[in-house]
């Protein structure tokens, strides 16, 4: 059963779930994505938990969900590496010290931010609908949400989630991306620091990103890096294929996970 508690950063409030089946096990630390919350995992992470054996924590970032709102007007261009930093201060504040992160889309490319940046605490990154750089069906797909969000009943669905929070999230990942500024943002150089084994899911219809950003991945990461392609799967694997995807997982983290259990 995930429990659910707040922890303070910075000044800043974080929701938090977890479940900590052994301390001698490894935590898969799950990370939503642009519009994600604690909430919106379901019980992904429960089935995970039970096929792996591995304690869970998930967290709402700011802005999102429980957590503390937004104290920005604006977001950075470095806002992803930002997240990371903040990750980490999270998992010290935690004492989490054996740490599988598992990161959808924005917490996708958080994960590997932060497997690069603070190797020692990561013992592999899973990861899908992950970007590495802007592609323009990236944009189209942000211009799309936008659309959605003007036309249909979008902005209602996600405040179940987020609350009074939801209009400035719209708010700060549309006007993010779409900023010409952001064209050339780019984490290909950071990714080479990643020493611990990586998991890619890339669903074969994500409207959000193509194969080309795994291929980016390959070519930078020196670790061992393996990648599937979901057949008949859009931006959201672990809700389209769960099955698969938690099949796949239990078996990277049984056979790749480099992890000495301590009794």
């Amino acid at each position: 059963m995930l429990h659910s508690d707040f922890i303070e950063i910075d000044g800043l409030t974080y929701h938090i779930q977890q479940d900590i089946i052994s301390p001698n096990r490894p935590t898969i630390l799950f990370l939503h994505d642009s519009l994600g919350s604690v909430k919106l995992w379901r019980d992904f992470p429960l089935q995970v938990s039970k096929s792996t054996n591995c304690n869970i924590l998930v967290y709402d970032r700011e802005g999102h969900g429980e957590s503390s709102p937004f104290q920005m007007t604006a977001r950075p261009t470095n806002y992803l590496e930002i997240e990371a930093d903040t990750l980490h201060k999270i998992i010290t504040h935690l004492n989490l010290k054996n740490v599988i992160l598992f990161g959808h889309s924005d917490g996708a490319t958080i994960s590997l931010l932060y497997a690069a940046k603070y190797a020692e605490y990561v013992l592999g990154t899973i990861v899908e609908g992950v970007h590495v750089f802007v592609e323009n069906v990236t944009l189209d797909g942000i211009k799309n949400a936008q659309y959605q969000l003007e036309t249909t009943n979008l902005k209602e669905r996600v405040a179940k989630y987020h609350g009074d929070k939801t209009a400035k999230l719209f708010k700060m990942w549309i006007e993010t991306w779409l900023n010409p500024t952001y064209k050339d943002w780019n984490i290909e150089k950071e990714i080479k620091s990643i020493q611990a084994p990586v998991l890619i899911f890339q669903g074969e219809n994500d409207e959000f990103g193509t194969m080309e950003q795994v291929e980016k991945i390959k070519k930078n990461v020196t670790s061992k890096v393996i990648d599937f392609l979901v057949p008949e799967c859009g931006h959201n694997p672990h809700k389209e294929k769960p099955e698969f995807i938690i099949e796949q997982v239990t078996q990277f983290i049984s056979q790749e996970i480099n992890y000495n259990e301590t009794l």
